[in-house]
Formats: C-alpha cells, sequence, structure tokens
C-alpha cells in the first residue's frame, strides 16, 4: 500500500503538503500543483496545468488506466 498523507484544509480553504511529499516532489515556495476532480476524488500533481495535463496523456497512452480498472476486484468499483 502507498504511503498515506493527510492535511486539514483551514477555514480560508489552505491546507500544507506534508514535507516528506514536498521534498520528494521538490516543491519550493511559489512551485505549483495541479488539483484534478476525478468525480468521487482529486487528483493532486507537482507542476501547473501543462505538466498536469502531459501525464493525464501519458497514463492514458500507456494503457495504464485501463489496466488500473481491469485489475479492480470490487465491481462497483469497475464502472
Amino acid at each position: 500500500m502507498p504511503d498515506i498523507s493527510t492535511a486539514r484544509v483551514s477555514q480560508r480553504g489552505q491546507t500544507n503538503v506534508p514535507a516528506p511529499l514536498r521534498h520528494r516532489w521538490g516543491l519550493v515556495e511559489g512551485g505549483e500543483v495541479s488539483f484534478i476532480d476525478l468525480g468521487d476524488s482529486a487528483l493532486i500533481l507537482p507542476g501547473g496545468e501543462a505538466t498536469a495535463r502531459a501525464e493525464i496523456l501519458r497514463v492514458y497512452r500507456a494503457g495504464a488506466y485501463e489496466e488500473g480498472i481491469a485489475k479492480l476486484t470490487d465491481p462497483d468499483l469497475a464502472d
């Protein structure tokens, strides 16, 4: 199972990226992260919008999305 980090959202809608993730992904002050709304969840990627779009295309072209769906054992999640 991958490492899981949690953070709280402030009253102003702000949150922090845990230090281990900032270090791993090279996020520095002023760095951008992208949020992709997946409907029932959100995906957070280091980098701006162009980086997020490129990553989505890379995963889709590599067949990783279909491969991941095929590995789901819960039939309710496979749709």
